[in-house]
Order: C-alpha cells, then sequence, then structure tokens
C-alpha cells in the first residue's frame, strides 16, 4: 500500500490493491475479545493492511462497533439490564443509548445459553476491562496510529443488517457514510473499503446514494455464485465464505470451484472469510489453509483473526 494520511492538510496517494491484503478480522480477534480497542491497537501493531470494524446503530444513532444487533453473547448486558430483553428474549443494541452501552463489559464471546466461551483457547471470559465503543473513536484511533508511527492502514467497515434498522426506523447506511466523508473517506483513492452482505443496500449505497468508496459484496449462500454479473455492476469485490471456494481434497490436493476465476474475469477482487488457525476443519494446518487459499486458488486477501500468520505468511511468499 502507498502511504496515505487523512488530515485535510496531507497529500493522498492511491492506494494499491493489486497485491494480496491481510484483513484484521474484528481486529487481532484470535488474541483479544473481538472488536475492542485492545483488540484494534493489537492488530495495527501486527500491520494488516486493513481493520474490520462491524457497526449496528445505539438508541441514540451511535454506530456501535459490534459483530450483532445483539448484546448477550459478548457483554454483560444480561447481569447489568435484565429487564431490557426483548419478547425473543435478546437484548439488542438499538435499545440502549451510547451512555448505556458504555457502561457493559465485554468478554470473549460465548454462548449465552450455558455461558462457555466459543473459542476455548483464546483470552479468559470475564478477565480484563474491555469496553464497547463507538464507529468515530475506532476511526480516530487508526488514523491517530497511521500518524503518530507513520503508516497507512486502512478501515474496512461492514454495514450490519441493514433491513433490520430500516424496519427499526434508523438510517444506519446514511449515518455510516456521513461518518466516513467526515473523516476522509469518500472514494477509491482512500483507504477504505465498504462491505455489507445485502445485495440490495450495497447497490443503493452505489447507485441512490452515489457512493464511489471501493464496495464489496459479501456473500453466504451457494446460491450467490450465480449473481457475480450482477454485483459487478456495482461492486469492486466478493466477501465468500471461504468454503465457497473449494471442492474437495484428493491425494492432500485440494479442487476449487470457479468462483475465484468468474470473479477475476469480471474485475472483482476476492476476500474470503474467515481465516483462524484454531479452527482448521478440512485444513491439516493454518499452513496448509493459507498456501491453499492465498496461493493456489489465488484469492486477493483474506480476512482473519490472526493478522500476524498471514502477514507473516505472505512476506515470506513475497521474500521468495
Amino acid at each position: 500500500m502507498g502511504l496515505l494520511f487523512f488530515s485535510c492538510n496531507q497529500t493522498k496517494t492511491q492506494p494499491t490493491m493489486n497485491k494480496k491484503i491481510v484483513i484484521a478480522h474484528r481486529g487481532a480477534s484470535g488474541y483479544l475479545p473481538e472488536h475492542t480497542m485492545e483488540s484494534k491497537t493489537m492488530a495495527f501493531a501486527m500491520n494488516p493492511d486493513f481493520i474490520e470494524q462491524d457497526l449496528v446503530l445505539s438508541k441514540d444513532n451511535v454506530p456501535i462497533v459490534i459483530h450483532d444487533i445483539y448484546l448477550d453473547d459478548v457483554t454483560d448486558v444480561a447481569i447489568k439490564f435484565p429487564l431490557r430483553k426483548r419478547k425473543d428474549n435478546r437484548f439488542y443494541v438499538i435499545d440502549f443509548t451510547f451512555e448505556e452501552l458504555q457502561t457493559l463489559a465485554v468478554s470473549e464471546r460465548f454462548n449465552r445459553e450455558t455461558g462457555k466461551q466459543v473459542y476455548p483457547n483464546r483470552f479468559p471470559k470475564g478477565k480484563g476491562n474491555f469496553k464497547l465503543h463507538s464507529f468515530q473513536q475506532e476511526i480516530e484511533l487508526i488514523q491517530g496510529l497511521n500518524k503518530s508511527i507513520g503508516k497507512n492502514i486502512g478501515i474496512y467497515p461492514e454495514i450490519k443488517e441493514p433491513e433490520f434498522h430500516q424496519k427499526e426506523g434508523k438510517k444506519l447506511t446514511e449515518i455510516v457514510l456521513k461518518i466516513l466523508d467526515d473523516y476522509g473517506y469518500k472514494t477509491k483513492k482512500d483507504n477504505c473499503i465498504l462491505q455489507c452482505f445485502d445485495a440490495e443496500e450495497l447497490e443503493r449505497i452505489r447507485k441512490e446514494l452515489k457512493s464511489e468508496l471501493f464496495l464489496v459484496q459479501l456473500m453466504e449462500f451457494p446460491k450467490d455464485a450465480e449473481k457475480l454479473s450482477h454485483f459487478a455492476t456495482y461492486s469492486d469485490g466478493i466477501g465468500p465464505w471461504y468454503k465457497q471456494i473449494l471442492l474437495k481434497k484428493n491425494d492432500g490436493k485440494f479442487t476449487f470451484t470457479s468462483l475465484v476465476t468468474d470473479a477475476h474475469n469480471l474485475g472483482l477482487k476476492v476476500h474470503p472469510y474467515t481465516f483462524r488457525a484454531d479452527v482448521l476443519d478440512e485444513f491439516s494446518s493454518f499452513e496448509e489453509m493459507m498456501q491453499t487459499l492465498l496461493i493456489n486458488a489465488n484469492v486477493d486477501g483474506a480476512f482473519t483473526d490472526f493478522p500476524d500468520k498471514v502477514s507473516s505468511f505472505l512476506k515470506k511468499k513475497n521474500s521468495h
């Protein structure tokens, strides 16, 4: 990536998307509780190309950096505000003000029924003093570190559940775009990639809201692969589940679907999710996962909970 800063008096340069990029998925979430400032700071030190922010609105319209519209599997909301759950017994970010949200303790992700943490070998649940924060606070952290350290690490925000927000009378997308604009993220020349699973909303961002940002259409289902040509009319890349790229393993070698090739033929970058060193499934090692997807399948980047490991792998490959 070329050097790039975001205050008005600094020179912008075109970031290149021609290298394979590392996206710190919810920060350095393999080591610290996801989407905490501590996790983002640690991720920054690991030198990824981008750090991800999932965005959900608070009651008073502050975009909160949290993976879900719910609070009860990463915070102590059920203890602090037991009466604030909805009829489905879930606690929603949107029902709390930013001030209230900041009183909650954030922990490693856990099963809300059993209380057991999802990834048992990660940071111990209930330890530490982690809090929720706003999108603005995280942007200022990343831009501030870029300035003080002389790096150029980008942001990779996601519009979460836009349809849910619209039904609640909230304009999450418009609020996020305004904040991005205020902080200097306006076009593909700026170090920001905006992502969403909702195809209608991402298309609206490009065509109705006239965003000139680099847009990535996230993909969840096999049938999404049939829509690549349409995705290419408004997005610059796709973010598929990595299993959508793999076919099967024969004699120790994987074969692949045509997804990456088809996307590349349409001029789309491919950034699959999620590379986890502690959830290998069909792979015998994290090294095999990285080699298979980043090199053999030729994807353009990776969302990873372990940005240090993926950065180190790519650095080694580049040096060879």
